[in-house]
């Protein structure tokens, strides 16, 4: 009977923005606890081939999904499979589901945690991947909450650029509901802008302005969220082809862009006014969009006081590795800078991530600068500056009403 109960729990919908307590992994997980009976292995069948894709699983490359810090492996075969890890590790026997050999898996793995699995019948690997285990809990500011004004997301292609001539891109703008036509609005740009927008991503900008602008405990603040442009051909969820030219280019050029092309085009269409002193423009991006934010304020402190960045690509790519000693040796500019990053950010060919980010907190540090640099277990991506940015907005806002 309690297989049977969780079993119907598992079949209805979820409908909670933060899933990862309640998700199908966690109550598929739940279902498997007891070996299930005939009648329920055979609408749990259904179930994870849904999950994991009939195709995928009859071609042998389901993967693995993870929600929270559940992870779950599906696969296909008659004979009895087990998942362990690279090193041989045992993670589990794999419990069969039905006739055709449909098995499945499901763990708590540790958080902050990436390792290399594989998938063996009789010892021989059949399948094998990387599982990387990233959960963070949303603080109220994050959700939508009842008796707040939601702001509208508008959004507009941009294909006329004569900065990044033969580039195409979206731009989504946040208009928030308390800005009055014919009033001014602080302004915030961001770098990869169109996924930050989303309030079901990882970030949810513009769920966080509607709660801080509400509590006043941010200002009236439109969005400018700013794809990297696309080379003509490329549809618009390939990766942006000049995204690297953009965004890790030293120089002046993208902050030109931003003044000369996208935001005169954004007042114009959508009829609101930018308050023109720089103490009321911030600029944000993570990767190689941090540091894209923090050269547009470098170049133009005049333009952009405030920088918000995460994972800041501050390594030899396009000479960003030479940030850390410019500051050093370069008269303190009039610009305030939040960073992020976690230890488990990349290493690689082009530079240690982490340790480049220390760098720029010391510079920042030794020359006086208004800064605040946090540190969590975050890899490299957006998730670990998400549940962080309300916070990160309050300080970076403080004293602009």
């Amino acid at each position: 009977m309690r297989v049977l109960i969780l079993l119907i729990a598992f079949l209805l919908p979820c409908h909670a923005q933060n899933s990862a307590q309640s998700g199908p992994l966690k109550k598929l997980q739940s279902v498997l606890q007891a070996p299930p009976d005939p009648t329920s292995a055979t609408a749990l069948h259904g179930q994870v081939t849904r999950l994991f894709g009939r195709q995928n699983l009859m071609q042998g490359k389901p993967g693995a999904k993870v929600e929270g810090t559940t992870v779950a492996w599906a696969f296909m075969d008659m004979q009895p499979a087990r998942v362990v890890r690279g090193d041989g590790e045992l993670i589990g026997e794999m419990t069969r589901l039905g006739e055709d050999g449909l098995q499945v898996l499901v763990r708590e793995m540790p958080n902050f945690h990436e390792f290399q699995y594989r998938i063996e019948v009789d010892g021989s690997p059949r399948v094998a991947g990387m599982v990387r285990v990233e959960h963070y809990e949303y603080g109220a500011d994050s959700e939508r909450r009842a008796g707040v004004p939601q702001g509208a997301l508008e959004k507009f292609a941009w294909n006329g650029s004569k900065v990044f001539p033969g580039t195409e891109r979206d731009v989504t703008v946040y208009i928030p509901r308390q800005y009055r036509r014919g009033e001014e609005a602080c302004l915030m740009v961001w770098q990869d802008g169109t996924r930050h927008a989303d309030p079901h991503g990882p970030m949810r900008a513009g769920v966080v302005f509607d709660n801080l602008i509400h509590k006043k405990e941010m200002p009236v603040t439109v969005g400018v969220f700013v794809d990297p442009g696309r080379k003509p051909g490329q549809k618009a969820g390939d990766k942006a082809a000049n995204r690297g030219f953009e965004y890790d280019s030293l120089g002046d050029a993208y902050v030109r862009f931003l003044l000369t092309e996208i935001l005169p085009e954004v007042e114009k269409r959508f009829q609101v006014k930018f308050r023109p002193g720089p103490e009321a423009r911030a600029i944000a991006g993570g990767s190689s969009g941090c540091i894209c934010a923090f050269t547009a304020a470098w170049e133009r402190p005049d333009q952009f006081h405030k920088v918000l960045g995460w994972v800041g690509t501050f390594v030899d790519i396009r000479g960003g590795n030479a940030y850390p000693y410019l500051l050093r040796v370069t008269e303190r500019k009039p610009i305030r800078v939040y960073l992020l990053d976690g230890v488990n950010d990349l290493d690689n060919q082009f530079g240690n991530w982490p340790l480049a980010n220390r760098m720029m907190e010391a510079s920042l540090k030794f020359m006086g600068y208004d800064h605040r640099v946090d540190w969590n277990e975050c890899f490299h991506g957006s998730k670990g500056m998400g549940p962080s940015l309300p916070d990160a907005l309050r300080w970076l806002w403080r004293d602009v009403r």
